[in-house]
């Protein structure tokens, strides 16, 4: 039998040992600060970009305490502007993201931005058109906004499934706002075009869907995402971690489309009416390398890109690097 005079230097020991942790209440450390809190963050196409802009609005992004800075891009190039440190986050269509970066373009992934829905993109005709399904026509006349975007990626995909032999398709550059006037003028024969330009042809001009740019190969394709330089990335892993939470928040609020079709007028030159028709996708709200890989296997397998790559690498690891 153990005497009480000999327990109390015994538990005086333990206490010692343990640090006396037991009497402990105080609250857990604080997280390390975010490198910064300003992001300069450039954006593109409305209704891709449409989360990011309704957060930074209702200043969900300062909730996570971080300041979102919006640069319009317009016709300037994001990466372009990535590179040269005008920007610390730049959104860009996948394809650009990923020709860059097999390029040798040091970037990494931050979120997904849109991801094509049916009838998103398609190839559009005018009434009178004598191109009435896609095979009537062995050696096509397209017009896509980039000869190297998704828009030829997916006309090649639709058509090629559809029996046109791919080789024979000519595609011709032409903005997406002047695509109707080439399709009046004859100058093509279809054009690959994304909402509301779609809408717009269909409500101004009784255009028709000859195709549906979204199935096949591109059913549910991911179309564009936020990218930022690797060395940024790797010299502020906190700040983009916070950037991606919020981000990936806003991108699940987006799964209401009534949200979406509501916000566009305020921030685009989208009218109401227009809001209200147009197709929309969706919006991931995490990082999927599989789902993403489809995009730049297909770009291999159409000769966008001359080796394999491997999208995961472009992915923030689990400690954000």
């Amino acid at each position: 039998m153990i005497r009480r005079g000999r327990m109390i230097p015994l538990v005086a020991a333990l206490l010692a040992t343990a640090g006396c942790s037991v009497f402990s209440s105080g609250a857990p450390a604080a997280p390390p600060p975010l490198e910064r809190t300003t992001l300069r963050v450039g954006v593109g196409n409305a209704i891709d970009t449409a989360p990011l802009r309704i957060a930074v609005a209702a200043g969900r992004f300062g909730a996570a305490g971080l300041n979102v800075q919006l640069v319009e891009l317009g016709g300037e190039d994001g990466l372009a502007k990535l590179a040269a440190g005008d920007l610390d986050v730049t959104f860009a269509s996948d394809v650009a993201l990923f020709r860059a970066a097999a390029g040798g373009t040091a970037v990494q992934l931050q979120g997904e931005a849109y991801a094509s829905g049916p009838t998103t993109m398609a190839l559009v005709t005018l009434p009178g058109s004598d191109y009435v399904v896609p095979t009537s026509k062995k050696s096509p006349e397209i017009a896509v906004n980039m000869l190297d975007d998704v828009g030829a990626l997916a006309a090649r995909s639709v058509l090629g499934t559809a029996g046109v032999d791919v080789t024979k398709i000519k595609f011709k550059q032409v903005g997406f706002d002047r695509m109707p006037q080439s399709l009046q003028a004859g100058d093509v024969d279809a054009a690959l075009m994304i909402e509301p330009y779609i809408t717009r042809a269909e409500k101004d001009l009784g255009a028709h869907i000859l195709a549906d740019g979204a199935r096949g190969a591109t059913l549910d394709f991911p179309l564009s995402a936020y990218a930022s330089a690797k060395p940024f990335a790797q010299a502020n892993p906190r700040t983009l971690a916070a950037f991606r939470t919020a981000l990936g928040a806003a991108q699940q609020s987006a799964t209401d489309p009534a949200i979406v079709r509501d916000a566009l007028p305020k921030f685009s030159d989208i009218d109401t009416t227009t809001a209200a028709l147009i197709s929309l996708g969706s919006y991931p709200a995490s990082l999927n390398g599989i789902r993403l890989q489809r995009v730049a296997d297909l770009m291999h397998n159409s000769g966008q890109l001359a080796n394999r790559l491997d999208v995961q690498a472009l992915l923030p690891d689990q400690n954000g690097y």
